[in-house]
């Protein structure tokens, strides 16, 4: 669950130095902090309306704070599962739910091939995940097969085309979007999520959205990440990389200031037999 212009990949299968691991985490606890993303996570928990004695997942589970709360929510007669194909945020995601004492439950894998048999899970979450995936329609057939019969899921995602970045120098800005865009696998991620489910026979019953708004700290991390790899790319000059990061830090100090994605929230279920 990581965003355009961040150097570090959340896709990796592989621990990576330690140095990267704690920028990972650094990355995705700012991230839960953003009012927007608390509260399409709230919508998403009473979306699910996951019970005790569910069995629930999250695919791309990352430092586990949302399986805590579906584990929280299961009870000790069900079971809530991580899955994420990073070792290192594993170890991460078992620490923290072991220092909550919370038995949550935490298994490398990813979203191509979920570890659980046919139509064993009540509940599923995935959250930006989608925006990384080269064949979204194959994870999506891999959530209805371990979904039961009435199970239900949920699909959070950004659309990077709805991003907006003020101020700053339209051409540079449009350059520097652009660039991120590229560099996204999945792009307008959020758009599609409603016929990605319907297309495997899941029935949509809700939608949310939010048009997440990032805090100015983003600008001395993942923007000057994303204004380093488009000079890189020679997509942007060095100057332009520093004018830009420059007037957004003045939009701070003067108040003008605005970067937000839109995320949109699906939910389905998968019809009784």
């Amino acid at each position: 669950m990581t965003e355009p212009g961040s150097a570090p990949s959340f896709r990796s299968d592989q621990p990576g130095d330690s140095a990267q691991h704690a920028l990972l985490v650094s990355i995705l606890d700012a991230q839960s902090e953003l009012p927007g993303v608390r509260r399409l996570r709230r919508w998403t928990l009473a979306a699910l309306a996951v019970r005790p004695g569910d069995r629930a997942l999250d695919i791309g589970s990352g430092t586990g704070s949302e399986v805590v709360a579906l584990a929280e929510a299961t009870g000790p007669t069900g079971a809530a599962t991580g899955v994420d194909p990073n070792p290192a945020m594993l170890v991460e995601a078992e620490a923290r739910a072991a220092a909550l004492g919370v038995p949550a439950e935490f298994v490398k894998g990813d979203a191509y091939d979920l570890p659980f048999p046919d139509g064993s899970i009540d509940a599923v979450r995935c959250e930006r995940v989608y925006q990384h995936l080269d064949d979204p329609a194959r994870a999506t057939a891999e959530i209805a097969r371990v979904l039961r019969p009435g199970g239900r899921v949920v699909l959070v995602d950004s659309d990077w085309s709805t991003s907006i970045i003020h101020p700053g120098d339209p051409e540079v800005v449009r350059a520097l979007s652009d660039s991120w865009l590229s560099q996204t696998t999945n792009r307008n991620s959020g758009r599609h999520l409603r016929g990605l489910l319907t297309a495997v026979g899941l029935v949509v019953d809700d939608i949310g959205a939010d048009a997440v708004i990032w805090d100015p700290g983003v600008i001395d991390t993942m923007f000057r990440a994303g204004t380093d790899l488009s000079v890189a790319a020679g997509v942007i000059t060095a100057a332009q990389g520093d004018e830009l990061i420059a007037d957004l830090h003045h939009g701070v100090e003067i108040g003008d200031y605005h970067f937000s994605v839109t995320m949109f929230a699906v939910l389905a279920h998968r019809p009784n037999l």
